[in-house]
């Protein structure tokens, strides 16, 4: 059994018996971001869009030398960013003194060197930050949008020190006004044990929040046609046959994964596309965090 195989089956062991409740693992991610989300590799351009029915994400990048986040590590810093902006009901978020401190918190293991963990944090910190994020809504007649910023300042001291080296003052990020106010008005509650089981992977990142999301609101089967679901989730996959091959593969290949840890989910694949059921919630109902004052 691999690694990532062996960390998956231990999480769904602990999902099956112990509730995110029980465990301390609730967390959050905003709605739109579970609607449409960041590319899964590397773009070759400096704007993404991503649709979903008449829903609409672009992404822009506005450093001149830092291109778009994309894979696993941008996600999990998101989802750590909306989950503390619900449970203080603050814009300012405190990340510690420690590198190792804060990586512990969103799964990863500081690992040196080109490749390692910590220069990918880094770099997707930085795209992360330097972008803008267009949300838009068209359709009847009508539109609606919303412009943002992830964060409106931020100061990260420990990106050249030591993983377990302290900082004389603590790493923080202040969220733009925007960002805050779309967070605590439409948060979407996960189990973290699942997100930091599927951390390889930034598609079953992407298909287990947007299930999470979505039980929500099934009560009765619908089907979600795969067209729907590769404009969606597969933009990084040509449209043509073989993209839509491809897509399919490997939509099926996380969605395989992302059940194990989602054992309440009723989901039957189709010819046509997915049909998803009434389910159990992986989160139950919370009451609704109060409002800043």
């Amino acid at each position: 059994m691999s690694r990532e195989a062996k960390r998956i089956a231990d999480a769904a062991v602990d999902i099956q018996f112990i509730s995110p409740l029980e465990d301390q693992s609730v967390g959050y991610m905003a709605r739109a971001l579970v609607a449409a989300t960041l590319p899964h590799s590397r773009p070759h351009t400096r704007q993404w869009v991503r649709r979903n029915g008449p829903f609409v994400l672009t992404i822009t990048a506005l450093h001149p030398s830092l291109g778009l986040p994309y894979g696993s590590v941008p996600r999990l810093v998101l989802c750590w960013i909306c989950t503390e902006a619900v449970r203080t009901q603050s814009r300012e978020l405190l990340l510690g003194r420690s590198l190792s401190e804060w990586m512990a918190q969103l799964g990863l293991v500081p690992t040196g060197g080109r490749w390692g963990t910590i220069t990918r944090l880094h770099d997707q910190m930085l795209r992360l930050f330097s972008s803008a994020f267009s949300f838009s809504m068209h359709g009847d007649g009508e539109a609606a949008g919303r412009n943002i910023t992830i964060a409106s300042r931020y100061r990260l001291w420990w990106m050249n020190r030591a993983p377990g080296q302290r900082s004389l003052l603590p790493s923080e990020i202040v969220l733009s006004q925007e960002f805050f106010e779309e967070i605590v008005e439409h948060p979407v509650p996960l189990d973290m044990r699942a997100l930091r089981a599927l951390r390889r992977s930034p598609m079953a990142l992407d298909i287990y929040a947007w299930l999470s999301w979505r039980m929500w609101r099934v009560r009765k089967p619908v089907l979600v046609p795969w067209q729907g679901l590769r404009l969606q989730f597969g933009a990084d996959y040509a449209d043509n046959a073989q993209g839509r091959k491809d897509f399919k593969k490997w939509f099926l290949h996380a969605l395989r994964k992302v059940l194990l840890v989602m054992p309440g989910a009723r989901v039957e694949v189709h010819q046509q596309g997915l049909l998803l059921s009434p389910s159990k919630l992986p989160v139950p109902p919370l009451p609704k965090p109060p409002k800043n004052a």
